[in-house]
């Protein structure tokens, strides 16, 4: 397994730290809009007990080495905005894949994601040694392909019926993947829209 998997990664609008329990208020708070899991496994807004099984299966996945999980935290206040993880591990193949994430809506297009994107990509290449890094999202969540797109990942197909969702709805997967070929020019392309995200700001 990768000794360093799950570290933290610092950037200027947000700063990823492993997923602890010090974290699970912060989160919960941030994760009340059900928009943020209309695509996901199941509904973590719904209760306090829905949003705790999700916080203790993504801490669980983290302590067996099967996932790292993060909190995702504005870097301005500290504040804890979102969620997101390494999963699909396999070291021998030197591939894993980005999923799990979300951030509350208030953190929609601020860069945000795009910075963490770009924080766990470098990690991914540049530390874990990547070849491949994978995504995979609901074929019918257009809010995160075209985020996919625009990285830009690679859209690689559907995997059609590819899981059971919220009580039993059939699920295909759209799959986009960057590979280490690609990752200097992906890394460009995040750092020029983050750069006009904060000169958007200066303004």
């Amino acid at each position: 397994m990768w000794e360093n998997l799950a570290s933290v990664l610092e950037g200027e609008i947000v700063r990823l730290e492993p997923l602890a329990r010090r974290h699970e208020e912060g989160l919960f708070e941030a994760a009340q809009d059900e928009r943020i899991w209309r695509w996901m496994h199941y509904d973590a807004s719904e209760s306090s007990e829905a949003f705790h099984a999700w916080f203790e299966d993504a801490l669980a996945a983290s302590s067996a080495g099967t996932e790292a999980a993060f909190a995702t935290l504005f870097a301005g206040n500290g504040e804890a905005v979102g969620s997101t993880r390494y999963l699909a591990l396999h070291p021998e193949h030197r591939v894993l894949e980005i999923g799990w994430t979300w951030l509350a809506p208030a953190y929609w297009q601020t860069g945000a994601n795009v910075e963490a994107k770009l924080l766990m990509l470098e990690h991914a290449f540049e530390s874990l040694g990547c070849l491949r890094v994978e995504f995979k999202t609901d074929a019918r969540n257009e809010r995160s392909r075209a985020a996919l797109a625009a990285l830009p990942a690679q859209f690689e197909g559907i995997f059609r019926k590819h899981m059971l969702v919220r009580g039993g709805e059939r699920r295909d997967s759209a799959y986009y993947s960057i590979v280490d070929d690609e990752w200097r020019g992906v890394k460009d392309s995040l750092r020029r829209r983050i750069d006009a995200v904060r000169k958007e700001e200066a303004r």
